[in-house]
């Protein structure tokens, strides 16, 4: 071999070694510092988590949809049912002909014209602690579907373009967990109305995830729905409403409706002899579901309050045992 040949050989295989250790370089620093190494190995490791309780060991995931998986969580893991919510009987009874017969028996919600099925959006709206967060995790639990939480810092990325890849496997990832229920709290915050001052990755997020949804609802035999929940309706694009077909509004419980949330609440709870639950719920006019369980929280612990001020327990004392004799 010439030399001037042997020069140019060795020359191109050191551009050639240089370039795949730059690229390998770079793909290592973005994945470390993309949300984080720490955390972003924390998301995998509860995906890995979640993905050995479906057994999907044969499941195939990129690395954007193993950090979505991350924030998925399973109906036996969700602690609410239907019949821990009260006073909410009419829209449970519409979840339950509407999204949750679709999503359990697709067969039955088929038709050539294409109007059977569960909507691809659903939007639950009211006033702060009336039950929305809770409604859509029963939900969740009550249908059998996977529960996708999603949250707006799971999808920000300060690396341009990223971002639209992690909305891209919400909706991928949902499509091989199906049937799953994408729940996004306080949806306003992320989908809110658009404006031409808006940032360009904002809105090419916004942009992304409508037209991931519009592919929802022209996929045959999809069973993914998107449900949201806000206290402020109005500051949602119109775009994504029109999205939302089935609309709830959780309005602050009337009196029976306390009624039937305090009966729960208070159902393995020792009342005094003579208790008047009609005059508490008279009383507790105007409160939201939230402010009664925070009210029987309060009355719950006054005895243990009464009990340590009265018998403070000992400096370095063990403080546990007063505490079980103030419970029995």
């Amino acid at each position: 071999m010439q030399p001037q040949t042997r020069k140019i050989l060795i020359d191109t295989v050191y551009i050639v070694a240089t370039q795949v250790l730059a690229y390998y370089g770079i793909r290592y620093l973005l994945s470390n510092s993309r949300g984080g190494a720490a955390e972003n190995q924390g998301q995998k490791e509860r995906g890995k988590a979640v993905a050995k309780k479906l057994n999907l060991s044969g499941l195939k995931l990129n690395e954007y949809e193993s950090t979505i998986m991350g924030e998925v969580i399973l109906p036996d893991d969700v602690p609410v049912s239907f019949s821990q919510i009260g006073g909410l009987d009419d829209i449970i009874q519409d979840l339950n002909e509407s999204v949750i017969y679709p999503l359990n028996h697709p067969e039955l919600f088929t038709s050539p014209s294409g109007l059977l099925g569960s909507p691809k959006g659903i939007l639950l709206y009211g006033p702060p602690g009336c039950g929305k967060t809770m409604m859509a995790k029963a939900l969740a639990r009550e249908s059998g579907a996977v529960f996708i939480n999603l949250h707006l810092s799971t999808l920000q990325d300060k690396w341009f373009g990223e971002s639209n890849r992690l909305v891209r496997a919400v909706f991928s990832l949902a499509e091989k967990l199906q049937p799953a229920i994408i729940f996004i709290d306080e949806i306003d915050a992320f989908l809110r109305t658009r404006a031409s001052t808006e940032h360009e990755v904002s809105s090419t997020m916004k942009a992304e995830f409508m037209t991931l949804w519009d592919g929802l609802t022209s996929a045959e035999g999809s069973r993914v729905v998107v449900l949201g929940a806000t206290n402020r309706p109005n500051d949602i694009d119109a775009a994504i409403l029109r999205r939302m077909p089935k609309q709830f509004y959780i309005k602050p419980p009337v009196a029976q409706q306390r009624k039937q949330i305090l009966q729960i609440m208070l159902k393995d709870v020792q009342l005094e002899k003579g208790f008047a639950l009609k005059e508490l719920v008279s009383a507790t006019k105007g409160m939201s579901g939230s402010d009664l369980k925070e009210m029987c929280r309060n009355a719950a612990i006054k005895p243990l309050r009464e009990y340590i001020r009265s018998n403070p327990p000992a400096a370095g004392g063990r403080r546990g045992s007063g505490a079980g004799e103030a419970r029995h």
